[in-house]
């Protein structure tokens, strides 16, 4: 399952992650559909707006499928076919949807044979493993594999196909499987769009922590498949809704159980004994790297950096095998390094505009 997700980026910075070429080939950053709804958040809930991708062709007759809008949607899908005047009435749960029962439940099977298929975009999600023998339940933050890349001077800029393929070198976003609806209010009223993250089996990986887990889109021609219902049937795209390995995590505050709290603490690696002499690893120090100067919030620019020697070392395969609450230390100490984060600079004009 998935009930909790990450997606801080500013608008422009998602923008710029969400890069992709066209039917043609061509270099192209997705538009947006009622930007002002986007809101960046460490620790996103279902009834929140979030982020996700879909094909230009659910909003324009006649546009080329492979073309792609980011909209800002409801998370936990209500059917078009809803007769209550309010959302809340719902009954039943929709922020997920069981890959096994998709063509079997009427409020996800109708959408899906409308191609309302959608790409859900966030930083990573959260998770919680049950401990043995205490009712202690310790939350995981997980994600992509991260690769580090040296930063790029000309980010944002896609005059040739050089800079092009620097629009965004750092962090990867996790792509899940969505699918989306369209409710009229029966009173009349604005459409709500809303949509659910389709679910599969845990990958061996993070069996231990729980037993299912959003179905990835690991790639760009998977999300293109998922998105191209023009040219990409229904039987064909679910051949992508499969378990992925290719995923990592480690363990996070419990500050996140909270969905009010919305700090770079809900994300912060706890829990390792660090030695301040040992480098981090390559995905652990492109994390921390990211969330210092990626975070929508904003500090004194002047504020100098913590070496890279005083970065913590954590490793993104840990599970706590014998539970005991978390110690919060390490993530304080982590906490008061990512406050030193510099502002985010100003990037280069877009080739397209929001």
């Amino acid at each position: 399952m998935c009930g909790r997700t990450s997606c801080h980026l500013p608008r422009d910075a998602l923008t710029r992650a969400c890069a992709y070429r066209d039917r043609q080939g061509q270099p192209r950053l997705p538009e947006w559909r009622d930007p002002d709804r986007y809101r960046p958040s460490y620790n996103k809930s279902p009834q929140s707006d979030s982020p996700v991708l879909l094909s230009r062709l659910h909003f324009e007759k006649g546009a080329d499928s492979s073309e792609r809008i980011i909209a800002p949607m409801r998370w936990g899908l209500v059917p078009s076919w809803f007769k209550e005047d309010d959302p809340s009435k719902l009954q039943f749960n929709t922020s997920n949807c069981r890959s096994d029962t998709i063509m079997e439940k009427r409020s996800f099977k109708v959408p899906l044979g409308k191609g309302r298929r959608c790409v859900v975009l966030a930083d990573g999600f959260y998770e919680w493993q049950r401990c043995q023998n205490t009712s202690h339940r310790q939350p995981y933050f997980i994600y992509f594999p991260q690769i580090k890349t040296e930063k790029s001077s000309s980010i944002g800029a896609a005059s040739s196909p050089e800079d092009w393929e620097k629009v965004w070198d750092n962090w990867r976003l996790l792509t899940m499987a969505g699918i989306f609806d369209c409710w009229e209010p029966p009173q009349g009223g604005d459409c709500l769009y809303s949509y659910t993250i389709i679910t599969v089996d845990s990958c061996k990986g993070l069996n231990d922590i729980h037993h299912r887990m959003p179905a990835i889109l690991d790639g760009e021609e998977a999300v293109s498949k998922w998105l191209d219902f023009g040219e990409v049937s229904t039987q064909e795209a679910l051949k992508l809704i499969q378990t992925s390995e290719n995923i990592t995590f480690h363990p996070v505050s419990t500050v996140v159980n909270n969905s009010r709290n919305n700090t770079p603490e809900c994300l912060a690696p706890v829990g390792l004994e660090v030695k301040k002499e040992s480098k981090a690893s390559g995905s652990s120090q492109k994390m921390l790297q990211w969330l210092a100067t990626k975070s929508p919030k904003k500090e004194d620019p002047k504020t100098p950096q913590k070496a890279e020697p005083d970065v913590p070392q954590w490793s993104s395969q840990f599970l706590r095998k014998s539970p005991f609450p978390t110690k919060r230390g390490g993530a304080g100490c982590l906490e008061r390094w990512l406050k030193q984060e510099k502002e985010e600079e100003p990037v280069a004009k877009r080739p397209h505009n929001q």
